[in-house]
């Protein structure tokens, strides 16, 4: 998660529609981290990716305490994040997903 933290550079996307990761907040443990994001397509959603880290496996999901509606732009919003991860740890395969084709 250190290295994730320290390469973390605010992302924003206006294709297919407009997306922003906008800070990175790392844990006191380090082992869990929170984006907040905005997602601008059939509605105007603010919300919270969060990303576990254990030893062999990482979670990246929406945060329960936000509930955005799970559009296709909040589904690539996530998609983004694996995306900037698997650039900072190219060797990363995804194991278990349920939005695939939003991981361009």
């Amino acid at each position: 998660m250190d290295a994730l933290y320290a390469d973390f550079v605010p992302f924003v996307t206006k294709e297919p529609c407009i997306i922003k990761l906008n800070d990175f907040f790392l844990s006191k443990n380090k082992k869990s981290a929170l984006i907040p994001t905005v997602v601008i397509d059939e509605k105007n959603q603010q919300f919270l990716i969060e990303i576990f880290a254990k030893e062999e496996k990482t979670t990246i999901r929406l945060y329960p305490g936000t509930d955005p509606e799970k559009t296709d732009g909040v589904k690539t919003s996530l998609g983004c994040m694996a995306r900037i991860i698997q650039k900072t740890f190219p060797d990363m395969m995804i194991s278990k997903t349920n939005i695939g084709e939003f991981i361009l």
